[in-house]
């Protein structure tokens, strides 16, 4: 689905002119961000680079994985990256190295979380970020090690009898 369309798709409940209104643009570019942009497909199109379009060409600059996080914890969410799984190569090696970091990834949200409560017996905000970064990036290696299990990559393969 293009940008475009999902925008077209949220705004049609509320109507574009209250989104504009709460956004305090005009309802011209509301509409505009609901078409394709201009040159994308068809030459009539009067479409401009939409709010969206915009956020995915900043992670394309950046790859900072932490604005598509923040984005998914405002929508009750949160992100977990499809994971690039490396070919099955050295497959005892491989395991225990994959396995081992899941342990180091937990163990360091652990550590994270009994610092914070050991200090001053709470948790404030900017340790509940940290715990927060840990959590995610656990939770992106752990999906990581899952899919290559799935993609069958931690089996020994079968020998010819």
């Amino acid at each position: 689905m293009k940008s475009y369309d999902v925008i077209r798709k949220a705004v049609d409940e509320p109507g574009v002119k209250a989104v504009a209104a709460a956004l305090k643009v005009s309802a011209a570019l509301v509409y505009k961000w609901c078409e394709p942009p201009a040159g994308d497909s068809d030459a009539e199109q009067s479409g401009t680079k939409n709010p969206l379009d915009r956020v995915a060409e900043l992670y394309a600059i950046t790859k900072d994985p932490h604005l598509i996080r923040w984005i998914c914890n405002q929508g009750g969410g949160y992100f977990v990256a499809n994971p690039e799984v490396p070919p099955q190569i050295e497959l005892d090696r491989n395991i225990n190295r994959e396995t081992r970091g899941v342990v180091r990834d937990f163990s360091q949200l652990l550590e994270s979380v009994t610092q914070s409560v050991e200090d001053d017996h709470q948790i404030d905000l900017k340790e509940a970020d940290e715990i927060r970064q840990r959590w995610e990036d656990f939770k992106s290696n752990v999906e990581r090690f899952v899919v290559a299990c799935e993609k069958g990559h931690y089996h020994a393969p079968k020998t010819p009898r």
